[in-house]
């Protein structure tokens, strides 16, 4: 059961935190407060009046909107084209709709700029249009699923001024986060549910992140220290001269990857660190051979691998974890033993004297749901019907499981909580002690600090600083990731240019 006796009390004019682990049910809380899914039983009140919600139409008409963790944003459309998407009747297409969308964009300082192709925008711009998408729909209460997951902390900071103006306005906010500081520092109640039950509230003056852990899954917050050098002068992966353009609608051609070049070795955690849209995901798709390159070499553990198909890559040891698992890591309509195999078919124990065992897929799956605590009812189920933490459980499991030589880890913690962040950092270190060599990305910089043995800043799609891990911190980290410099930066010669 996903939900079972939820009491959650909202105030008006205020930011009210949803916490809990993966699974606990707050995905379908949410879902059900939106119109998207209905109650076996149990009621919903809007300033004192019981409602009951068939549709998100329905929930939108009660002015709640609901800003999903994944954007739904067309690119090849302007701001304003997408905010009035589905809502044309409201104030038309054209000037009277510009008018209204800078109108709520000056309210709320939100800094929206109606005729820009949402392709040129950044994640944080991306995030702001998708408020004032529900914002334009009249909402009065807003849902954000894990609305900091891929900001920097200057980022966060300005979306956070952006919560109190719209609550100072009166507007209330149902913030759902892993993140227990941020948590802590803009909600003004927190409401922790646990396996679908409500555990507890807590009042962020008197709550420590702590004691907030310890109510969601009955430990303590988790820190993402390394442990000693394991960094072997064995290069396992080198990258050289990786160049990438691609050209646009008006035939303008744009350096999505420019020059890039670097070595990890065995033993040795790579951090990038950078703001996405900055040539990050097509670096990924270029080393794993899921894009082609215009010029450069890729070379793992001494083979040069850079014509080799994916699955070949693959079988030469590469373990993947995607940025996007609904995309690249998952079919979401399948069942789990389905998805244990992808990218491994041919790969014991998916497969023996090159053909499909599905009997061992089936028992290797159940392994892997036992030791990575994927909460399910059974291998058999849908991954569509897991929540997001336990997708990733999933994959990580699915990759860790091949002992690969190389593990390409595109924010490997997103979504999850602080229970399996834990365990799944444990498994990179404990990888790397063995051997492993990782390639790490992600929008966690305190992961990203605590994790890599080498960090560099990826901007514009060159690698423009080097930062030692030991000595920088987040906000310095974040500065650069934005163009900014740093005293702790070490800026490469690529940057000079």
């Amino acid at each position: 059961m996903a939900n079972r006796d939820i009491d959650i009390t909202v105030r008006a004019g205020t930011v009210h935190a949803l916490c809990g682990e993966n699974g606990a049910g707050k995905s379908t809380l949410m879902k059900i407060l939106y119109g998207m899914q209905q109650p076996d039983e149990g009621t919903i009140t809007i300033h004192g009046e019981q409602v009951v919600f068939s549709t998100p139409g329905d929930a939108i008409a009660r002015g709640i909107g609901m800003v999903h963790q994944h954007f739904m944003l067309a690119d090849n459309l302007t701001v304003l084209e997408n905010v009035v998407l589905g809502a044309e009747k409201l104030h038309g297409i054209g000037g009277k709709a510009r008018k209204r969308i800078r109108e709520i964009s000056d309210a709320y300082g939100l800094g929206v700029r109606p005729d820009v192709l949402v392709e040129q925008l950044g994640v944080a711009d991306r995030q702001r249009v998708e408020i004032l998408k529900v914002l334009y729909r009249g909402a009065k209460t807003l849902i954000l699923d894990e609305p900091t997951a891929v900001l920097v902390p200057q980022e966060v900071d300005a979306l956070f001024d952006n919560l109190r103006e719209l609550k100072a306005e009166g507007l209330t906010v149902i913030f759902i986060s892993h993140k227990l500081g941020e948590v802590l520092s803009v909600a003004d109640e927190i409401t922790v549910i646990r396996r679908g039950t409500t555990v507890g509230t807590a009042e962020p003056s008197t709550t420590t992140p702590k004691q907030l852990a310890e109510l969601m899954v009955g430990s303590e917050l988790p820190t993402p220290e390394t442990e000693e050098s394991t960094v072997t002068d064995i290069a396992l992966l080198e990258v050289d001269g990786l160049h990438l353009a691609q050209t646009d609608l008006d035939g303008i051609e744009r350096v999505i990857l420019d020059e890039i070049s670097f070595t990890i070795h065995k033993g040795e955690v790579l951090g990038i660190a950078g703001v996405e849209g900055n040539g990050q995901s097509e670096l990924v798709e270029a080393i794993m051979g899921m894009r082609d390159p215009d010029a450069g070499t890729v070379t793992l553990d001494g083979a040069d691998v850079s014509h080799v198909p994916t699955r070949r890559r693959r079988e030469a040891g590469i373990g993947y974890i995607p940025e996007d698992r609904h995309r690249h890591g998952l079919l979401l309509e399948a069942p789990l033993w389905e998805n244990r195999i992808l990218g491994h078919v041919t790969e014991r124990p998916n497969s023996r004297r090159g053909l499909l065992d599905p009997k061992a897929a089936r028992t290797d799956t159940e392994r892997i749901v036992a030791d990575y605590d994927v909460r399910t009812p059974g291998i058999d189920v849908t991954a569509a019907s897991l929540s997001g933490g336990n997708q990733q459980k999933l994959i990580v499991g699915r990759e860790m499981s091949h002992s690969p030589k190389l593990l390409i880890a595109a924010h490997p913690t997103r979504g999850v909580d602080v229970g399996a962040q834990a365990a799944i950092w444990d498994y990179i270190r404990a990888a790397r002690r063995d051997g492993l060599a990782v390639l790490l990305i992600s929008a966690d910089l305190d992961e990203l600090i605590g994790l890599s043995d080498t960090l560099r800043v990826m901007y514009r799609g060159r690698l423009v600083a080097d930062a030692d891990p030991r000595t920088i911190t987040p906000e310095e980290l974040g500065s650069a990731m934005t163009g900014a410099a740093s005293g702790h930066l070490e800026h490469t010669e690529d940057d000079a240019r």
